[in-house]
C-alpha cells in the first residue's frame, strides 16, 4: 500500500477532514488531496508534520496496515445479542482507536445535553 493511501486511512480512522489536514499543514485541500493520490513525493519533514498531526509515530506511516485495525475487532451478531472478539493489536493503533473512540464519546454527549 502506498504511503499515501496509508496517509488516508489513518486520517480517516481519526474522522479528520482533508479541509483539517490541508489547513493544519498550510496547504491548499487540493495539494492535499494529491498527497493522498501519491502525485506528490513527501520528504521526511512532511513526513513528521503529518504524523504530528494524525497524532502517530512517524514510523506508523510507513507500517501501517489496515487489516490490523479492520479484522482485529469483528463483531458476531446473534438475534438480540452481539459477541465481540478481540484480538491484540500493536500500541499504537490500540491508542488511537481508543482517542477516537473518547472523541465520538464526547461529541455523542454534548449531542445529549444539545437535545435535552
Amino acid at each position: 500500500m502506498e504511503i499515501g493511501v496509508k496517509v488516508k486511512r489513518i486520517r480517516e480512522l481519526r474522522n479528520y477532514s482533508q479541509d483539517y489536514m490541508a489547513d493544519r499543514l498550510g496547504i491548499s485541500q487540493v495539494s492535499y488531496s494529491r498527497i493522498e493520490k501519491g502525485q506528490t513525493k513527501l520528504d521526511m519533514q512532511r513526513m513528521q508534520q503529518i504524523a504530528e498531526i494524525l497524532e502517530v509515530d512517524p514510523m506508523m506511516l510507513f507500517n501501517f496496515d489496515e487489516s490490523m485495525v479492520l479484522n482485529n475487532c469483528t463483531i458476531a451478531q446473534g438475534l438480540n445479542h452481539n459477541t465481540y472478539h478481540n484480538y491484540s493489536l500493536a500500541e499504537t493503533e490500540r491508542n488511537a482507536l481508543l482517542q477516537h473512540i473518547q472523541r465520538l464519546e464526547k461529541e455523542l454527549n454534548e449531542l445529549r445535553r444539545e437535545k435535552a
